[in-house]
This record gives C-alpha cells, sequence and structure tokens, in this order.
C-alpha cells in the first residue's frame, strides 16, 4: 500500500513539473518572434532582479539599444521605447487597458486612488473629479504657496549653509530639496505646514520610509497578485496603517485627520485642491487615498526633476552663466510669475533637458493588449500581452535625440526648424504619459519647477 502511495504521489509530482513546463513552453513560443534577454522570455526573476537592484533604468536603456525598440522582459511582458507606439497604446481612443501592474501603488487594499484603480471606466470616473482641482482653477493661493516654501528654503541655505573664506561648508542640496518638495506637497495636499525645510529634517522619516518600501514596490510589480495576500489578516500588519507615527503611514494618518475636518459637522471648505476634491464628488475614503497619492507622487517627480535638473546646471559654466545672462536680461517680478518664467527660452530648454536625460516618472506601467491582437513596431502583438513604457531607452535615443544624447545639452532644444522642435518636445513630455493617462498633476509640477529654479539661481 505504501508503495502504491509513493508511486501515485511521484505520478502526480511528475503531471505537474509537466504541466508547468508545457505552460511555460506555450507562453514562451507566444512572443518567441519580440528580442529580449533570453532567461526574460521563461520567468519574470529577470524583472525582479533588476527592479530589487535599483537598476531598472540602466538596463532598460541597455536592453533599447541592444535589441531594438520593442523588447520582450517578461513572460508576457513588453516595453517600447518608439513614442509612436507608446502613444498608439495611450491614445485617447486606444483599446488597451491598464494592466494589474498599477495595484502596486494601492496604499489601502481595500480602496483604490486614481493611479492604481486599473479598471478604465473607474479610472475615468475618478479623474473627472479629480481634474479641475489640478488644473489651478479653484486653487487661489497656489503660488503664493510655492514662494512660501522657496523662501524656507532659501533662508536655510543662507542662515546655515554660506561658507566663508575661513569655512567651507558642504550642503547636500538634493536632500533639501527633497525636503522642499515634501513641504510643498504637503501644503498643496493637507493646507498645513510639516516644517522639513525648517527643521533641516525629514520630521516623519517619509524618506527612510520611502527607500525600505521600495523593494515592495518592485515586488508587486512584478508580480501584482501578491498585493492580495497582503490584504489577508494574517500579512495586513505589514502594509502601512494610519496609526503609524512615521512614514507613509503617517501620511495617511494625517490625511485621515485633515479630511475627517472636511467632512465633519463643522465643515471646513478651502479653494485648493482637497476643496475642489470635495466639491465634485470625492468620498471622504476617496479624498484620504488621493492625498496621500499626492505626497508620494508629487514629492518624488517634480522632487526627482529638480535634484536632477539643479546639479546640472551648477556643474556646467555654460549652462549657468547662458541661464543666469537670460534671467538677468528679462524683466522678472520678485518672486517670478509661473506665466513669465514659461516665456523664458532657455529655462523651458534647461527644464525639458532635465525631463529627457533622467525621466521622473516610472518604466514598465503596463497596459494590457486588446483583445484579439495588435501590431507595435512591425511585430504582431498577441492577446494577454503586456506592453509598457521604456523611457531610459526612449529619452537617449541617438535617431530621436541626435549622437550626444547622453549630454546634458539645453541648446539642442532651440535649434532645427519648428518641426524638428515640435516633435522633440511631443516626446519629452511623453514623461507626463499621453491621452486620457496623462498626469493630472504636470501643471502643478510645470509651475513648481519654473518658479523654484528661477528662485534658487
Amino acid at each position: 500500500m505504501g508503495s502504491v502511495s509513493v508511486t501515485t504521489a511521484s505520478t502526480v509530482a511528475v503531471l505537474v513539473v509537466a504541466v508547468i513546463t508545457i505552460q511555460k513552453i506555450l507562453t514562451f513560443r507566444k512572443l518567441r518572434h519580440i528580442p529580449g534577454p533570453s532567461l526574460a522570455g521563461f520567468t519574470r526573476l529577470w524583472l525582479l532582479r533588476h527592479s530589487f537592484g535599483g537598476q531598472i533604468e540602466l538596463v532598460l536603456a541597455d536592453a533599447s539599444r541592444k535589441y531594438g525598440p520593442l523588447v520582450r522582459v517578461g513572460p508576457t511582458e513588453l516595453v517600447t521605447s518608439d513614442p509612436d507606439a507608446l502613444r498608439k497604446v495611450l491614445a485617447f481612443r486606444s483599446r488597451y487597458r491598464r494592466s494589474d501592474w498599477f495595484a502596486a501603488f494601492q496604499f489601502d487594499p481595500v480602496h483604490d486612488n486614481v493611479f492604481s484603480q486599473w479598471d478604465d471606466k473607474l479610472h475615468q470616473r475618478r479623474r473627472a473629479k479629480l481634474a479641475i482641482g489640478y488644473s489651478r482653477k479653484e486653487n487661489d493661493d497656489l503660488e503664493q504657496s510655492i514662494d512660501k516654501n522657496i523662501d524656507n528654503v532659501i533662508h536655510l541655505l543662507e542662515s546655515k549653509y554660506l561658507s566663508t573664506a575661513n569655512l567651507y561648508k558642504p550642503v547636500d542640496l538634493a536632500r533639501i530639496l527633497h525636503y522642499f518638495t515634501i513641504d510643498l506637497i504637503w501644503d498643496i495636499a493637507f493646507g498645513t505646514v510639516l516644517g522639513d525645510v525648517r527643521d533641516d529634517h525629514d520630521n516623519i522619516s517619509f524618506i527612510a520610509s520611502i527607500k525600505t518600501a521600495l523593494p515592495m514596490f518592485a515586488l508587486m510589480g512584478v508580480y501584482p497578485s501578491i498585493l492580495k495576500i497582503f490584504a489577508t489578516p494574517l500579512f495586513s500588519w505589514l502594509l502601512p496603517s494610519n496609526k503609524d507615527i512615521t512614514g507613509l503611514g503617517k501620511v495617511m494618518g494625517v490625511a485621515k485627520e485633515v479630511v475627517a475636518e472636511r467632512f465633519g459637522t463643522d465643515k471646513v471648505d478651502r479653494r485648493d485642491i482637497m476643496g475642489s476634491f470635495i466639491r465634485h464628488g470625492l468620498t471622504q475614503k476617496e479624498a484620504e487615498t488621493e492625498s496621500t497619492l499626492q505626497l508620494l507622487a508629487g514629492s518624488d517627480t517634480t522632487g526627482g526633476a529638480l535634484r536632477i535638473i539643479l546639479p546640472y546646471v551648477f556643474t556646467n559654466p555654460r549652462v549657468y552663466t547662458t541661464l543666469l545672462a537670460e534671467l538677468s536680461s528679462s524683466s522678472l517680478s520678485n518672486p517670478v510669475r509661473d506665466s513669465e518664467a514659461r516665456k523664458l527660452p532657455y529655462l523651458q530648454a534647461v527644464i525639458r533637458e532635465g525631463f529627457r536625460i533622467c525621466p521622473p516618472a516610472a518604466n514598465q506601467a503596463y497596459r494590457d493588449t486588446p483583445e484579439g491582437s495588435d501590431t507595435l513596431c512591425g511585430y504582431h502583438i498577441p492577446a494577454e500581452t503586456k506592453v509598457g513604457y521604456n523611457l531610459s531607452g526612449m529619452m537617449e535615443d541617438p535617431k530621436l535625440w541626435g549622437e550626444d544624447a547622453k549630454v546634458f545639452r539645453p541648446e539642442r532644444w532651440l535649434t532645427g526648424t519648428p518641426e524638428e522642435i515640435r516633435k522633440m518636445e511631443a516626446n519629452v513630455y511623453l514623461v507626463f504619459g499621453h491621452g486620457k493617462w496623462s498626469c493630472l498633476g504636470k501643471k502643478i509640477a510645470q509651475s513648481a519647477l519654473n518658479k523654484t529654479i528661477v528662485q534658487l539661481l
């Protein structure tokens, strides 16, 4: 009897292995005509390894150089560095739909935010409620908020980090700029003062907490189904909680408190972003999740752009002197108005070049191929395939930007025909998405960059 049981168990095990192997082979064959690393065609572990290592942007850029504009990076995952292909996927009338990749950014396992919501109809419904708030039409004090927080940075630098002939004071500008963007988004989102710049300190350990959470975001981005496990009572303690005293959980807690004031018996109605959200139909829980997303996404993308652009400006004498000359020769208000900064051609060239040289947006962000099939970059794309961004590869493609594509050179935006410049602008602004998937916070981010760069110079 025992030998029969062993034989049966062995047979079952062999059958299971055979079924898994056949599935792997069939999955591999569906996309075998598309180039990419050999291992990536069989397992997502290739993708996970590079995502965990923090080198995914460099790896994807290298893959684009090696394999072309469409690369297989997983058994069912492709990324494209072709701007026309990406616009097709993201277009208003595109039949592509968000994939479960976006679920990795669902901070609350029960409630989606506009970024994590991958149901197309629900996503568009949520966007409609948020759009006016992000458009600045109902936020009277946005520029004043930016000015106030820039002044805090200037005060910190002048009071604590000015060197003298006898005393050199090094400054970690990237850290202070990160504090600045956290303070700014906190101010815009919650209408309260966090004070990271004032205290020269990460007061809620937000930066450290996000760094700690990055591997988890990477894991869930590669294996989105893991989120369902964390939503169970056994593992839910691993997720951030609004009762935490630091990090993302602290942000969730503050969002809950501030939003509660807007919905309480003594309702507070302000002409700010959250007030707009509520006036246009967001529920209390939806307002909490969107406020949390604001801080995470806004501080990372806007802050990331500043931490890239300013060091390039300060360490490149030609760029620095040219930009200073433009600012000195222009009749600008103090503080500069966003409308004035948008008219400065070299400043705008510097900002666009910063977006290009280091895109402040996520790679991958997969969409599901529509039923039937499609064609991208000359390749047949079968159904049940995920197609994502390869912004890293796109932004250093010499066919798009010239042979010096890896060089920070703002002048590329000021030469060429109007049609060439228009195409370049359309391509670089893909960092903000496109069509029905474009970034809601684009105008706010651009205002912050315009004003901050001018004022800090």
